[in-house]
């Protein structure tokens, strides 16, 4: 009999004090990101956040900032668990910092097909690397007092019709393949498992047997169940099952329908006890109960509803028609109302842009935790401690720059997207060369406009002022003199992120350590003693794609842009010359600063207005830009306004656009350009909240001729209330680009291109139709490769595209979304500072037509996995098919032999054992591989993988130097799921072990028996 803890029995008699309705009232959020409070018990409230690229907290706010790590793929990439680990740290780090008890991350489903639009968010294809890298984010998040949170339970591994999906997957397929990654999360202690939008095998996910068994009783999962947002759709059954809290509140399908069913017997007690309990276990771990009062001066958690100024984005109240309500149809109910999020955020758009007043004060949300070295308080009001090379009169000293100069091109085009990135001066001249970036001090009137001392986020949104940029600590210096900026050192995997200029070094290793080198013909690293002229070609290059779109989007506080990096990298003593290229078709960005003053008070921005129904103002207020996802809630609202002066830069036809549902309109100069009611064709909430489809019209201006742009949205139930408005200018002649960006390559000593996916490419809440870069893209890489043989193709994208063009560049090197010092990491790499430390998380196909496994719709509702236990690389392995790029693949700046392979000479069933694997360093310089193991089963009926990753580990040598890798592999990777006795089993035998640098790279292979436990 298990011996009960002080701690299990102090949780008792706090349960015994509950009434039924208040375990109830528990069970339900009591806001959008918040559990409910219960005094009585020393309960307080938890609060929960998005992630994984960055936390966002409470707010939906373009005014609220957060450190943006590179994308989970990216992640994925590094093969590394220590630095994944300090990664986790870092987000711990930034939950206390905004007042966060639960992150919501790491996603762990898989990357099934290549098609898969959330690509980005997830670690990779293979489920020992995915739970691996899934794990050690679980550590480092939760050894800082938060909790992670492993989600979506289970088979959610595509995003067509996910809210109403039903997968069916075989039992065994279900074991070793997708509830494989869960598995791992859970031994690592995760305190909370999100349960799916889908269904598997005929139920929904949050009434699935599945969050029962295997989860809670043979896992022995002791945390929370949470539904993903508005996933709870059927109370008993979900009730009956393993599910056990309800999110978003305070309205969910529990409540007094759950009572009543408790009363009458169809929902056992014991049920909701269980669920209460595990609540305030989670609490628990989270300083959330019996924790002592707050601290004197300690600013409250804000409470839900109208606030003053400075809290107003922490709004939780709900919007009548917004509410879930109990529903009484059956287990597969069609879909969750779209009640989340009442406060959306935008993955990556032109919205993040910070707001001057913002930067001056601590801004919305909630105060660091005393004695948070990371992003604390008294850092985020006053820079204590400056980052080198940030701080006014910093020195140029090459060896102690973390970070280049974080500065908005000058040549940006308002308003356009990442597509027409033109330099000032190429309005009288060829465009061709890049202006040197202005001096400190104030712009003069004429240049007001303009972003001064700007950072881009992911499009032209992160736009900070230089008054900001002092206020925050971000001041930049002037510019680096000759020579190359240092890597940062990589971090231990013990020691902690010391202050701002910590996290801001170890986001910048990751970004080195996840870039994967696919193809280099010794054009990469590029030698800047060497370089005269380097041209820097593609609109990606100005603006990239820092983060993947939809609710796991943050805001950063800056980003770094490729040509940022490069720039500082290469200081004065090298001309940098950049051409955009031809547009990339990305949809016309959201309003920005650089291109639209308020109306009212003249600063750079939009005027946000709430209207009755009779037009009466009842709030206005200025904000950033023109992606407004949540508008304050304000009794008797009928009515969202955008209102902004627009100040074309280019004459002829923009595009304007309003994003949203319902009825809508946009005015010019009072003057009708758009009108229409636009229903809403999905309850997918990452579409109504986050991305509503933008409705657009061409309207024809002139540059220098200020004009004034009305848009509104009618607010109606079941819409949400996110409003978008957005400008782009008439796009560049795509032939005259090109011959720009050509001419550019061909005068230069080398070039680089940086293409890349848009938004609307990879996001939440739909799938992608091709593997295609889109616009004129391979075009471009096609004419640039031609000009310069030395030529080095950047891929800014979160999942594989197709690469036609590969064969005929100097180098490819795969960046992903690299989080917000992107730039920085890219500059390390090219100019070998740093080497490219990332394998493939995920095999890469030549052509989509290629793939094995590319079905992401369901058919009647239902998706069938009937490709089995072969996906990714294994698939590819089983059809015989060969790809661009196999899974583990990846190159450094050195060359590698693999010498020798050890296996023990018997291994025994359910036990680990070890393997070893001798290689030299056969290049010029020191460097690091990652040792991959596979596996191959015996001979026999029994269906396997033509093979399988069993393990693998990292190894440094220097050049010439021999060094063995010692890869562990644990007893699960020899065992398979026996579907008629529902238990793991080993088969004896004969199995190959194979070793080599990815799994379609293996030149070692030995034979180990494994034999049966005496």
């Amino acid at each position: 009999m298990t011996e009960t803890t002080d701690d299990e029995a102090e949780r008792e008699r706090l349960l015994g004090k509950l009434t039924l309705p208040e375990k109830v009232r528990l069970l339900t959020g009591a806001t959008t990101w918040r559990t409910r409070a219960e005094p009585a018990l020393g309960l307080r409230e938890m609060v929960l956040s998005d992630g994984p690229a960055g936390v966002r907290g409470q707010s939906w706010d373009e005014r609220d900032r957060s450190l943006l790590l590179p994308s989970a793929s990216a992640l994925g990439a590094l093969w590394d668990e220590e630095l994944v680990e300090r990664l986790g740290g870092l987000l711990a780090a930034e939950a206390r910092r905004k007042g966060v008890d639960v992150v919501l991350a790491p996603t762990l489903n898989l990357h099934r097909t290549p098609l898969g639009g959330r690509h980005f968010e997830c670690f990779s294809e293979d489920p020992e690397l995915t739970g691996r890298t899934g794990a050690a984010l679980v550590r480092g998040i939760q050894a800082h007092g938060v909790a992670a949170t492993a989600k979506h339970y289970v088979a959610n591994d595509s995003e067509t019709d996910r809210l109403t999906v039903d997968v069916r997957v075989s039992e065994r397929v279900l074991r070793e393949v997708y509830l494989a990654p869960f598995e791992a999360a859970v031994q690592a202690g995760v305190r909370v498992v999100m349960a799916g939008y889908n269904g598997v095998n005929g139920t929904t996910m949050t009434a699935s047997p599945l969050l029962t068994d295997p989860l809670k009783r043979e896992w022995g999962f002791d945390g929370v169940v949470v539904s993903d947002w508005g996933a709870l759709r059927t109370g008993d059954p979900a009730a009956r099952a393993g599910l056990d809290l309800a999110m978003p509140g305070p309205q969910s399908a529990w409540g007094e329908a759950l009572m009543r069913a408790v009363e009458t017997g169809r929902v056992p007690r014991s049920a909701v006890d269980d669920k209460v309990r595990r609540l305030l276990t989670l609490a628990d771990a989270c300083g959330a109960l019996g924790g002592p009062p707050p601290a004197p001066g300690a600013v409250p958690r804000p409470e839900p509803g109208l606030t003053s100024a400075p809290e107003r984005s922490s709004q939780r109240e709900p919007v009548p028609g917004f509410a879930l309500e109990a529903s009484s149809s059956p287990e597969r109910d069609p879909a969750p109302t779209p009640s989340w999020p009442r406060e959306a955020v935008p993955g990556c758009g032109p919205e993040a842009v910070l707001s001057r007043e913002s930067e001056s004060s601590s801004g919305p949300g909630v105060p660091s935790p005393p004695g948070l070295e990371l992003l604390s308080a008294s850092e985020r009001s006053s820079q204590r401690e400056p980052v080198p090379g940030f701080a006014p009169g910093a020195s140029s000293s090459p060896e102690r720059d973390p970070a280049p100069t974080p500065s908005w091109p000058r040549e940006a085009v308002p308003g356009s997207g990442p597509e027409a990135v033109l330099s000032r001066e190429s309005e009288s001249s060829s465009g061709l060369e890049a202006p040197s970036p202005p001096e400190p001090g104030l712009l003069s009137a004429p240049e007001r406009s303009w972003p001064r001392g700007a950072v881009p986020g992911c499009g032209p949104e992160a736009v900070l002022s230089r008054e900001s940029e002092s206020s925050s600590g971000l001041e930049a210096p002037s510019p680096p003199g000759p020579g190359l900026p240092s890597a940062p050192e990589p971090p231990t995997a013990a020691a902690p992120v010391a202050g701002r200029s910590g996290a801001l070094a170890l986001l910048r290793t990751a970004v080195a350590a996840s870039a994967v080198l696919l193809h280099n013909r010794g054009v990469l690293p590029l030698d800047p003693e060497r370089l005269r002229t380097l041209a820097v070609i593609g609109a990606h290059a100005a603006l990239p794609r820092t983060q993947g779109g939809g609710s796991a989007g943050v805001f950063p506080e800056r980003v770094v842009t490729p040509l940022d990096g490069i720039r500082a990298a290469l200081g004065d003593g090298v001309r940098v010359v950049h051409a955009p290229g031809p547009s990339n078709d990305a949809p016309p960005s959201p309003l920005t600063p650089d291109l639209c003053t308020d109306p009212v008070t003249g600063d750079p921005g939009v005027r946000l207005r709430l209207l009755d129904a009779a037009g009466r103002e009842l709030h206005s207020e200025h904000r950033i830009g023109g992606r407004q996802l949540e508008p304050p809630l304000v009794p008797g609202a009928h009515t969202v306004e955008i209102g902004a002066l627009l100040l074309p830069g280019i004459s002829g036809p923009w595009t304007l656009g309003i994003g949203g549902f319902g009825r809508m309109s946009i005015a010019v100069d009072e003057h009708g350009v758009l009108a229409g009611e636009f229903g809403k064709e999905t309850d997918d909430p990452a579409v109504v909240h986050v991305n509503p489809p933008v409705h657009c019209v061409p309207v024809s201006l002139t540059a220098g001729r200020v004009v004034r742009v009305v848009a509104r949205r009618e607010l109606a139930p079941g819409t949400g209330r996110a409003t978008v408005v957005t400008a782009a200018p008439p796009r560049p002649e795509a032939a005259a680009a090109l011959a720009d960006a050509t001419r550019a390559a061909r005068e230069a000593d080398a070039a680089i291109v940086v293409v890349g996916t848009t938004e609307h490419g990879e996001s939440e809440g739909y799938d992608r139709t091709d593997l295609g870069l889109g616009g004129h893209q391979d075009a471009l890489v096609r004419a640039v490769t031609e000009a310069n043989p030395r030529t080095v193709v950047v891929v800014n994208s979160g999942g594989p595209v197709e690469l036609p063009w590969r064969a005929r560049t100097g180098a490819v090197l795969l960046t992903w979304f690299p989080g917000q010092e992107g730039g920085a990491g890219l500059a390390d790499v090219l100019f070998g500072r740093a080497e490219p430390g990332g394998r493939l998380p995920t095999t890469w196909a030549a052509a989509l037509a290629d793939a094995p496994v590319t079905r992401t719709g369901p058919t009647a509702g239902r998706l069938d996995y009937g490709e089995g236990l072969h996906i990714g690389y294994r698939a590819w392995a089983r059809h015989h098919r060969e790809p661009a790029y196999w899974f583990g693949h990846g190159l450094g700046y050195t060359t590698w032999a693999y010498e020798g392979l050890s296996v023990p000479d018997a291994i025994v069933a359910g036990e680990p054992f070890t393997v070893r694997v001798e290689v030299r360093n056969t290049g010029p310089r020191p460097g690091r591989e990652v040792v991959q193991v596979y596996l191959a089963g015996p001979p026999g009926p029994l269906e396997r993988p033509e093979r399988w990753l069993a393990g693998f580990t990292a190894v440094s040598a220097e050049a010439g130097e021999r060094t063995t890798a010692v890869v562990r592999i644990p007893a699960r990777a020899l065992r398979h799921w026996a579907q008629d006795e529902h238990a793991w089993r080993t088969q004896p035998g004969p199995y190959r072990v194979l070793a080599g640098r990815s799994a379609g790279a293996l030149p070692l292979t030995a034979t180990a028996l494994v034999r049966a436990p005496d």
